[in-house]
């Protein structure tokens, strides 16, 4: 093949077009536990999204909650992947072989928030939130019906492989994922770049910004505990007795149980399976649905 400004351009739109359809092809799982947020600056600073208020019957004056804005910031990181071909390779005509390397990064691109969100969410108990206490923990400030502030818990201790039940039915989320600007698929391919020039290497490279943070702790427990119907049971009572600062109930129910690979025979029993113990109805059947998440193994 001709090395030729026409022919590079064909290259490019191969290898993108390649690119751009894997990318949108690879089915992620972020979405699921972590809220989407774009963002216009460096940072991304957040109030206590636990200090929503309910309503109330308005009796007097407006009561204003201050959201204090500013509690929690998330500061946006760079990333990138690059891949190189040889001009000796298009003019041998071997570019095919690099339309399955454009695929992979592509999917590798799609599949890159998993790689931030699920690592984070697995490190939530080592890892302080907006309220000053690791995102999972025993000590969090809660509230009972009368609004007096209280100890809750949102981890259950253990030696075992971490496993996680999230409320996926609110509008906000355990975790955000903040996107500062799209990845997308740059060429670096003119006849007088420096890398062509200098090193006859012809360069395609993906870049973007973004980063991950933790949102709201009510709606995630994190147990590191045996995968029991007991210990499920315990984790969901701690969820659903959550209560606002007014003293009205979260009205948290977990929709997931998240888990890695190696806990999914335990998982299915506790979730699945309609007879347990030699014939007792399991009750729990039904009540989450097992996920299983690769990024946590």
């Amino acid at each position: 093949m001709d090395v030729t400004p026409q022919n590079l351009r064909l290259i490019y739109t191969g290898l993108s077009t390649a690119f751009n359809q894997r990318l949108a092809a690879t089915t992620t799982m972020y979405r699921q536990i972590a809220m989407e947020v774009t963002s216009t600056t460096s940072q991304n600073e957040y109030p206590r999204l636990d200090e929503i208020p309910g309503l109330r019957e308005w009796v007097g004056d407006r009561v204003i909650h201050d959201l204090s804005a500013g509690t929690y910031a998330i500061k946006n990181r760079e990333f990138e992947g690059t891949i190189g071909v040889d001009r000796d390779k298009i003019e041998d005509d071997q570019v095919g072989l690099y339309t399955p390397i454009a695929q992979q990064l592509g999917q590798n691109t799609a599949e890159f928030p998993d790689l931030l969100t699920f690592p984070l969410l697995k490190k939530g108990h080592q890892t302080l939130c907006s309220d000053g206490q690791n995102f999972f923990d025993t000590d969090h400030p809660g509230y009972n019906e009368t609004g007096a502030e209280i100890s809750v818990s949102n981890y259950q201790d253990g030696t075992g492989p971490a496993w996680f039940l999230i409320d996926t039915s609110q509008v906000l989320k355990p975790l955000v994922f903040q996107n500062r600007r799209a990845f997308r698929l740059t060429a670096k391919d003119k006849l007088d770049d420096d890398n062509v020039f200098h090193k006859k290497k012809f360069i395609w490279g993906v870049d973007g910004r973004c980063n991950v943070g933790f949102g709201m702790w009510q709606l995630a427990f994190m147990s590191k505990a045996a995968l029991t119907p007991e210990n499920y049971a315990a984790a969901r009572a701690a969820m659903g007795t959550l209560r606002r600062r007014d003293g009205a109930p979260l009205n948290i129910a977990p929709r997931i149980l998240l888990h890695p690979p190696s806990l999914e025979a335990d998982a299915l029993k506790v979730l699945k399976a309609t007879l347990i113990n030699g014939g007792d109805t399991n009750v729990w059947a039904g009540t989450a649905e097992p996920v299983k998440c690769p990024w946590l193994a």
